[in-house]
């Protein structure tokens, strides 16, 4: 009930849109009475009392009547469409800013395919509840009882009668709605599994060619597919016993309504022929709108699971101080890290009792085995994540205080894997600087030594780089990476294995690109060659998590220890 609350909650962003549909709903609603009415007028007046002057008066009203109804109709549905499609919307974009100001803890621990088919798919499953519920559910109500009103009119005893088969109804609907949540559930999982299968594969499709594992892939596709094939007939079997019986059930009113009609008409005459053409229609305008509610079962059942699914990361506890936290008038470049121990998992140490000392304008390499902490430790330092214990300190602030959002705007990250994202070369530079001329971009490019192949590309800036930046060479990319660093002028860089992946040549390119981004700011680099490292200020051994040694290159190589060993 919580989470149907917390649905209905969306209406309230769109009150005129809201009431819009409602009326044009109760209005609609009323008119179904037109039908059964004529029919009566029809049986017991017209053709009863041979009043031939009657019929063109009574017909033009009714189908003027019933235009009128379709009109409201169509209305309705337009406006509630457009109604669906902005709720949509607006939960869509809400979830979407949610999922960004998450923690990267958060993208830990899901997929991608079940993040995109909560956006994609729990969204517009959860709005339909509310749209439906509107549309289909209260004009249904609004109907029944509108219909309701008449036949009692009409005659009790029938109406009574007609209404026979509503307990049982009503109790299938229940029950339907109690057990069936739970195949809702595998339904959603199955296609959130399916999509981060698909997702992977797409991501990975060079890889997949290049082992030649399509059957392999194919397989495991057609696995996840399977699941999503069996949870769905799971629900299929569900919904075919339920719903014929609900009809079933239903259907048998109007046997009954006929028989004990006729009845009374013979025994008592206290029925007429017009009042049984007129329930006959009015039956019709009772069940239409109670198999409508019936099915709308089915709705609300997907629909809670979705908003669950949805809320689950609405609620979940986003990145602490992103936007809030301290804001100092510049960031000058001094970093410390005191006693910072770090794990991804519990009891699962990455980092181990680090302690560093680095001034404005250092260049600290760290250097070690895979798996030594080196990348965690620039994680730590962006505030990606935070120390179990110990702390970090930028110019004396603990990063746990600091604005996250200020703090990374004075960060420039350039990474082994340069993502580049489909749009155009213009667009992925712009993110660094929002407003930079195509001056500051060019020379950005010029000194990160990618200006030339981007001059001789027909669109230059405009060209688009395709997915993750497919369009390009790794070296091309890597140098994208570095102007975006430089026109985004940080005074703190970080390199995580910036050329581990390129030739000599771009090596070198990419290396004279480094050497002015570097100039005159605080860099942390990771190195995966030793050669690229032999100039900084400080170079830091790790293995295991700890800082077995540091010094410069030259002072290492005399202690003859682990990182003369890394020389080979």
């Amino acid at each position: 009930m919580a989470i149907l609350l917390r649905i209905f909650r969306n209406v309230g962003r769109y009150p005129a849109m809201a009431l819009g549909v409602l009326f044009l709903a109760i209005g609609s609603t009323l008119l179904v009475l037109v039908p059964p009415l004529m029919t009566k007028r029809f049986l017991d007046v017209i053709i009863k009392d041979l009043r031939g002057d009657l019929i063109w008066q009574t017909a033009g009203l009714a189908v003027g009547a019933i235009a009128l109804r379709q009109v409201m109709v169509m209305g309705r549905t337009v406006l509630n469409t457009a109604f669906e499609q902005r709720v949509v919307h607006d939960l869509r974009q809400e979830l979407f800013d949610k999922i960004q100001r998450m923690p990267l803890r958060f993208f830990d621990k899901r997929t991608s395919g079940d993040i995109m088919s909560r956006v994609g798919s729990d969204v517009p499953a959860m709005e339909k509840v509310i749209i439906q519920g509107i549309d289909q559910g209260l004009s249904g109500i609004i109907q029944i009882a509108v219909i309701l009103a008449f036949m009692l009119y009409q005659h009790v005893g029938l109406t009574l009668v007609t209404l026979a088969p509503m307990p049982l109804v009503a109790l299938i609907t229940w029950l339907y709605s109690k057990f069936g949540a739970p195949r809702y559930t595998r339904v959603a999982e199955a296609s959130a599994d399916l999509n981060a299968s698909l997702h992977d594969s797409l991501a990975g499709i060079r890889q997949i060619k290049a082992y030649t594992v399509e059957p392999e892939k194919l397989l495991e596709f057609s696995e996840k597919s399977d699941e999503v094939r069996a949870a769905q007939m799971h629900v299929v079997r569900a919904n075919a016993v339920t719903w014929p019986t609900v009809s079933l059930v239903a259907e048998s009113g109007i046997v009954i309504m006929l028989a004990m009609g006729s009845y009374w008409l013979i025994t008592d005459g206290s029925v007429t022929i017009g009042v049984i053409g007129a329930f006959l229609f009015a039956w019709g305008y009772l069940f239409e709108p109670i198999s409508r509610l019936s099915q709308l079962g089915k709705t609300f059942t997907s629909g809670l699971v979705s908003g669950k699914r949805v809320y689950e990361v609405l609620d979940d506890v986003e990145e602490s101080n992103l936007s809030e936290g301290k804001t100092p008038d510049e960031l000058i470049g001094n970093v410390e890290f005191d006693q910072v121990h770090f794990g991804y998992e519990k009891d699962e140490p990455i980092v181990r009792g680090v302690n560093l000392s680095v001034k404005k304008g250092q260049t600290v390499a760290f250097v070690g085995p895979t798996g030594s902490g080196k990348s965690t430790l620039l994680n730590l330092l962006t505030g990606f994540y935070h120390p179990e214990q110990g702390r970090i300190l930028i110019d004396g602030v603990p990063v746990r205080e600091l604005s996250k959002k200020w703090l990374r705007q004075r960060m420039g990250f350039v990474t082994q894997e340069s993502f580049l994202f489909n749009t155009t070369l213009r667009q992925n530079l712009l993110l660094a600087k929002q407003g930079a001329t195509d001056e500051e971009i060019w020379a950005a490019l010029e000194a990160a030594n990618a200006a030339d192949f981007v001059r001789e590309m027909p669109e230059g800036l405009d060209t688009v780089t395709g997915e993750r930046g497919a369009k390009l060479s790794g070296g091309q990319r890597q140098r994208i990476s570095i102007a975006r660093a430089l026109l985004k002028n940080p005074p703190i860089l970080l390199l995580d294995e910036a050329t581990s992946a390129v030739d000599n040549e771009t090596e070198r390119l990419i290396q004279e690109a480094l050497g002015r981004l570097r100039d005159d700011r605080t860099s942390f680099v990771i190195a995966h060659r030793l050669s690229t490292v032999q100039d900084a200020d400080l170079i830091c051994v790790l293995v295991a998590g700890e800082i077995v040694e540091q010094g410069t290159h030259e002072e290492l190589l005399a202690q003859n220890g682990v990182y003369a060993g890394l020389q080979g």
